[in-house]
């Protein structure tokens, strides 16, 4: 099968690109990176030189796209919604891994986004790519909306608590991200020097997931991210007040039942750790419940570009084109 990724040199594209070069079905015959268009790939990123020792970034274009059997969408938000209503017919599937197909509602796009969504009447043709919640419907989807990272990590934790009416009010979200969860381009406050030995707290109340949680939870979060000195990883802690008497042997329960047949999703008595995620598309996610506070605390951590994008992305991809799930995706974390 033929695959095309647009927006191949950013951190979430490069690592679609890293993920497909191990796949058994998928090759991927487009790449594109308007800055570097004519400069080959493996150039470009040297550890994907071997993989991809030919194969060059190309400036985007919808003719080169129509015809793939699954285009993945790596750009900048706002960019896709302007794509995609020119591809949609031209693809035999469309994954896109930015949020401008993810949130139902068009209305919460210009508060949270700061602009009027482009194609709103296509919002609803997009299914919600997070396979553990969404699985039958991916199987018959041909548009694809992948999580947000965060997001993805509140919703291992936290949404089977939710669907099985365990939840009372509102939730707290704490998370913290390793810099590449911020993109490849470069920014002041990315520098070594600005992150080195720092731990900071930003995007106060105002964070662009946290109505992509609410969507998914079905209950308002207060969410708050974090900067962590790392390169990869994501860790969500969160925090709920269940709706009836619950133990922490009750809150593991839960999380096995609802996880006991899911691949990609660790339950763990231990409090989860990035390193334990990275490189690889599992989740490790773990409850207790505070007899004191009677507080639900619900952690998971992942691999903020695999599981939290391209390996998500390429797991949907799988589903919809009637693959096996597993396939091109690593189980097993790099570690130490």
């Amino acid at each position: 099968m033929k695959a095309g990724v647009v927006g191949a040199s950013g951190y979430a594209g490069t690592e679609l690109l890293r993920l497909c070069a191990g796949h058994p079905s998928l090759e991927v015959v487009v790449a594109t990176g308007d800055t570097s268009a004519g400069e080959r790939v493996g150039r470009h990123t040297a550890s994907l030189a071997a993989a991809y020792p030919t194969l060059r970034y190309e400036r985007a274009d919808l003719a080169r796209l129509e015809g793939l059997d699954v285009v993945f969408l790596a750009l900048p938000h706002g960019a896709s919604q302007r794509l995609v209503p020119d591809l949609a017919g031209g693809a035999g599937a469309v994954v896109d891994l930015a949020a401008d197909f993810r949130l139902k509602d068009a209305s919460l796009y210009p508060r949270w986004y700061g602009d009027e969504h482009a194609a709103p009447a296509l919002l609803g043709d997009f299914v919600y790519g997070l396979p553990e919640l969404t699985r039958a419907e991916l199987r018959t989807a041909r548009l694809v909306a992948v999580p947000g990272c965060y997001p993805t990590a509140a919703a291992l934790a936290l949404a089977p608590f939710a669907a099985a009416g365990m939840l009372e009010g509102g939730v707290i979200v704490d998370a913290a991200s390793g810099v590449s969860g911020a993109g490849r381009a470069t920014a002041d406050r990315l520098q070594f020097s600005a992150v080195d030995e720092d731990f900071s707290a930003y995007s106060l109340l105002t964070h662009r997931h946290t109505p992509e949680m609410e969507q998914v939870l079905g209950r308002p979060v207060l969410f708050t991210p974090h900067l962590v000195p790392m390169t990869r990883g994501l860790l969500a802690t969160c925090y709920a007040r269940p709706a009836r008497k619950l133990s922490s042997a009750d809150a593991m329960g839960v999380l096995r039942e609802a996880y006991a047949d899911e691949p990609f999703v660790v339950v763990t008595e231990h409090p989860p750790s990035t390193k334990s995620t990275s490189g690889s598309n599992t989740a490790h996610v773990s409850a207790c419940v505070d007899e004191r506070t009677g507080w639900l605390v619900a952690l998971c951590a992942i691999d903020n570009l695999v599981k939290g994008a391209a390996g998500q992305a390429l797991q949907c991809a799988n589903l919809v084109l009637g693959l096996d799930e597993r396939a091109g995706l690593p189980l097993a974390a790099v570690y130490p």
